[in-house]
């Protein structure tokens, strides 16, 4: 794997984990008690810890970004291991 698609597949497990992680302890301001900030809807977040989340998502992306690394690097899944594919040959 070379240094574009390492950044690229990760970049992509980052993403996906990223909108996994983020309504994790989301709270509307319309659930909570006391008042709702003027100009905000009822239904935007209290506190949403934009930065321990993209913390975390960094570490988490890390182990799919791993999976990925050890199969591509270490040839332990080929597409001609894949049944319905018609093998692949270099002439």
């Amino acid at each position: 794997m070379n240094l574009f698609t390492g950044l690229a597949s990760y970049f992509v497990c980052w993403w996906i984990t990223w909108l996994a992680v983020l309504p994790f302890g989301v709270h509307p301001q319309g659930e909570e008690e006391g008042d709702i900030v003027p100009g905000t809807i009822p239904s935007a977040p209290v506190k949403p810890h934009i930065w321990r989340k993209l913390i975390l998502t960094t570490i988490l992306a890390f182990l799919p970004w791993l999976l990925i690394f050890s199969i591509m690097e270490y040839d332990i899944l080929s597409f001609d291991d894949i049944p319905f594919i018609p093998e692949f040959t270099n002439n």
